[in-house]
């Protein structure tokens, strides 16, 4: 799909690094799978990638629509530096039309618009802030990864980490370029990516993109990798599903990758749907404890004993959390299980300065 930029009266943003030429003389763009073929003056379906004097363009460069301090466990990321505070930023544009997305207004809008920082400007902000990370989120980054490359190797300078909340539809050029920059991922799917599912209520024809990406991050770089599955009440929590889910990551990425069965709640266009019941949680859950992955939890359910991180020696809380904040910490300074002396695969000790404190929008 693409549409005119005929609204762009010079060219904004940078070139974009990922694209190639074609013979017909339209510009593939190849930062996620949707691959749009663009011709000169249109734009591609995320709204923020176009073409201009035969070259295409990353128009939302430098444009950051919105910027907060979030905790790390928020992302959800469970296994990475746990207790630190991370800067969260995103342009607008996507390149998935969810029905049911919670930042449609950033995600939905086709509009070059933001507050204009370079890299620099970005990382500065984040070390002001007290930032231990920055992540790229709200939107997909993949649509922006030159931004985010390029924020990210200012970050490294100074010893700040950086993160994707992905939906994991890329290619092999996107991931290689992660690979320069990115600490972590979460590729977040959406009701175990079943085929019915991501075709109505997301606009793709499949989620086989995503599987792919999860290899290639595997088998080329050295991120660290979560997963997460929004389980949508009626349309998308069947239990199959899940399971085919659940095998690929043991099977592919190992019994130690955590995986988060997120909670469901109605936004966008989706208001006429309830939220999941924990009930349909808790089988997601089951499942994937049944397929073998030892570090499964359930997200935005503040209060369910599915948040903790249990030892899969002893069976003993390692990690006990009330939604994003972590209460008590059983982990010796090797982060081995303090009953029993099992190793649990967290990269980073907890940080205590921020793990309980309040944290708060910085940027509109």
């Amino acid at each position: 799909m693409q549409r005119s930029n005929s609204s762009i009266n010079e060219v904004l943003g940078k070139k974009a690094e990922l694209q190639v030429k074609l013979p017909n003389g339209r510009i593939k763009c190849t930062a996620c799978a949707r691959l749009c073929e663009i011709p000169e003056g249109k734009i591609g379906l995320c709204g923020i990638r176009g073409v201009t004097n035969n070259s295409l363009y990353l128009y939302v460069y430098g444009r950051v629509i919105t910027g907060h301090i979030d905790p790390i466990e928020k992302k959800p990321v469970t296994h990475y530096r746990p207790g630190t505070a991370i800067y969260s930023i995103a342009t607008t544009g996507c390149n998935w039309l969810c029905k049911y997305c919670q930042n449609y207004d950033i995600s939905q809008r086709r509009k070059i618009e933001g507050v204009e920082m370079t890299p620099k400007q970005v990382v500065d902000m984040a070390v002001e802030q007290g930032a231990h990370g920055i992540a790229y989120t709200y939107n997909e980054p993949s649509i922006f990864i030159e931004f985010a490359k390029d924020c990210g190797i200012e970050a490294h300078k100074k010893s700040i980490f950086n993160i994707f909340v992905s939906n994991g539809y890329d290619t092999p050029d996107s991931v290689s370029m992660m690979g320069k920059f990115l600490d972590c991922i979460t590729v977040d799917f959406k009701g175990s990516g079943k085929q019915e599912f991501v075709r109505q209520y997301i606009g793709i024809p499949s989620a086989d993109p995503i599987f792919e990406t999860l290899k290639e991050i595997r088998d080329k770089t050295s991120i660290h990798t979560e997963i997460t599955d929004l389980i949508v009440p009626q349309v998308g929590d069947d239990l199959e599903a899940a399971r085919k889910l659940c095998k690929f990551v043991y099977d592919e990425l190992g019994p130690d990758i955590p995986i988060h069965f997120l909670r469901f709640h109605p936004d966008y266009k989706m208001m006429d749907f309830g939220r999941t019941p924990i009930e349909t949680l808790e089988k997601h859950h089951a499942i994937a404890k049944k397929e073998g992955l030892k570090y499964a939890y359930l997200g935005n359910v503040p209060g369910h004993p599915l948040e903790h991180t249990y030892c899969p020696e002893c069976n003993c809380v390692a990690i006990e959390r009330y939604g994003y904040s972590i209460g008590s910490w059983n982990l010796d300074n090797n982060n081995c299980c303090n009953n029993c002396g099992y190793p649990i695969p967290i990269i980073g000790k907890l940080n205590r300065s921020t793990s309980r404190r309040n944290l708060f929008q910085i940027l509109q």
